[in-house]
């Protein structure tokens, strides 16, 4: 294990928090807040701790060779803790929470854009400590590490094992042959997608403070808001619109958007996912809005309005909400609570199992069947007109066990730590899917403020586990990761 690369990369993940924390001022200045000296302390101790060691560490001419697998998991998973720890230090130092867990809880939760909060009113938040929640969505959604990677090389530090250890879903989709272009091209099509989504909000009234605030968890498919009932309380239905509009793309993936944006619309239409992905929305929308009337939630457009936002804002795992859904049939609470599991598609900002897998291994199954009808058939399974390499089923297989493994064993925790059910098994799906509200005491009008402190940090756990995807942390545990 190597490593001097590990720390020297670490350190400047730290560095560039601390420096994305001085982006806050200019807003708590407008706005009259009394927490700059908050933001100048933490971006100080962020900027010279992590200069420190990105400095004394960092080797001359680092490439992919020195920075082999086991050293890019352990930069991405401690990159997402120190973050969230360096991150955290505005809350404390301005007082908007008064214990670290507090302080830790939400900034991890932004960082892993789930959206899961522990302050009752954000209402009475500072500006500045309100923008600094919701950029830690948008700097967390396409990744802090992939941000990182149009940086790096230009320091002599390659980034394809970071790439490898990151990036969301089974299969990772290279633009271009050199990573940093990739992530430079990724992070190109996050700037005109979060850019047009600003303008559309500022078309609707939002203030720029606003538009920026929902912006960065709309894109980042976070979730956190400037108001206690989220975008429910712009009483807009064009606001509602655009926002899942923009979340809808936001949970596809952005290869697509980038082949989109450079003419090749078929893009869409060609990849299998992205159909199912579409599907899944659809069929939602429909029972929902189809439950809804029947529950007299409202007419036929209002019923259309709310399930559609819900059913995108859940299944893209951003978690906003425009109704109380619990107040709803249980029906449409379980429709909701199904569609936890699914999640974003691959190379998008949203979390959960995703699309790709479910779709893969729903055709896994149905070969299956089919093999017991005509046993000696040799069927593979296909995605966008190619064979699935076996290792990846194999591998998809293995996460579904593990991801099952891990949502059982943390609902029978929380389930100890005094939680009801209801609440116990919905609050693990929503912090371990990254979607953020859920069911029971935990429903999109409420806080995880209530939970035990053990709660909280299973919760936190489930969130770091969720964001990257289970293996890249666990594999850290195994003794087989530590063994030459």
């Amino acid at each position: 294990m190597n490593f001097r690369p590990v720390v020297s990369i670490l350190g400047f993940l730290v560095f560039g928090t601390g420096v994305a924390m001085l982006l806050p001022i200019p807003f708590s200045l407008y706005y009259g807040d009394a927490n700059v000296t908050a933001f100048v302390f933490s971006s100080l101790i962020s900027v010279g701790v992590g200069l420190f060691f990105w400095l004394a560490y960092r080797k001359r001419n680092l490439d992919d060779n020195t920075l082999h697998a086991k050293e890019g998991y352990l930069v991405v998973t401690f990159g997402w803790l120190f973050c969230s720890l360096f991150g955290s230090l505005p809350l404390l130092f301005s007082g908007t929470v008064s214990s670290f867990t507090d302080a830790f809880f939400e900034v991890i939760s932004g960082f892993t854009t789930t959206g899961a909060s522990i302050i009752p009113d954000v209402e009475k938040l500072p500006h500045g400590i309100l923008f600094w929640r919701s950029m830690t969505h948008w700097l967390g959604g396409m990744g802090i590490i992939v941000l990182s990677l149009a940086i790096l090389p230009l320091l002599g530090v390659g980034g394809m094992q970071l790439f490898k250890a990151e990036v969301v879903g089974p299969t990772k989709d290279k633009l271009v042959p050199r990573i940093a272009e990739t992530a430079r091209l990724l992070w190109g099509v996050y700037l005109i997608i979060s850019a047009a989504e600003t303008l559309f909000l500022l078309l609707g009234g939002m203030t720029l403070f606003d538009a920026l605030c929902h912006m960065f968890a709309t894109v980042g498919t976070g979730g956190f808001s400037t108001r206690n009932h989220s975008i429910g309380q712009f009483q807009s239905s064009y606001i509602e619109w655009v926002v899942i509009v923009f979340m809808f793309l936001a949970g596809a993936n952005f290869a697509l958007h980038f082949r989109a944006l450079r003419g090749n619309l078929t893009a869409y239409r060609k990849n299998n996912e992205f159909v199912f992905y579409s599907t899944i929305v659809l069929i939602g929308i429909a029972i929902l809005t189809t439950l809804n009337i029947a529950g007299n939630v409202g007419d036929a457009s209002t019923s259309l309005r709310l399930a559609a936002f819900q059913v995108v804002s859940i299944t893209t795992t951003t978690g906003f909400n425009t109704a109380n859904y619990q107040t709803w049939l249980p029906s449409a609470q379980v429709i909701l609570f199904f569609l936890m599991f699914f999640g974003g598609c691959a190379g998008s900002t949203g979390g959960s199992v995703k699309h790709i897998r479910v779709l893969l291994l729903l055709r896994t199954g149905i070969n299956e069947l089919k093999r017991l009808v005509h046993p000696k058939a040799v069927l593979v399974v296909r995605h966008n007109g190619h064979a699935v390499p076996q290792e990846i089923i194999i591998n998809i297989v293995g996460f579904m066990v593990l991801y099952a493994g891990v949502f059982l064993l943390c609902s029978i925790l929380m389930s100890l730590v005094g939680l009801d059910f209801i609440t116990a098994t919905s609050a693990v799906a929503a912090t371990l899917g990254n979607i953020g509200p859920g069911l029971g005491s935990v429903g999109p009008w409420e806080t995880y403020a209530q939970l035990p402190l053990l709660g909280k940090w299973i919760s936190i756990a489930c969130m770091l586990l969720g964001r990257l995807e289970l293996f890249t942390v666990l594999v850290i545990f195994s003794g087989a990761f530590w063994r030459k």
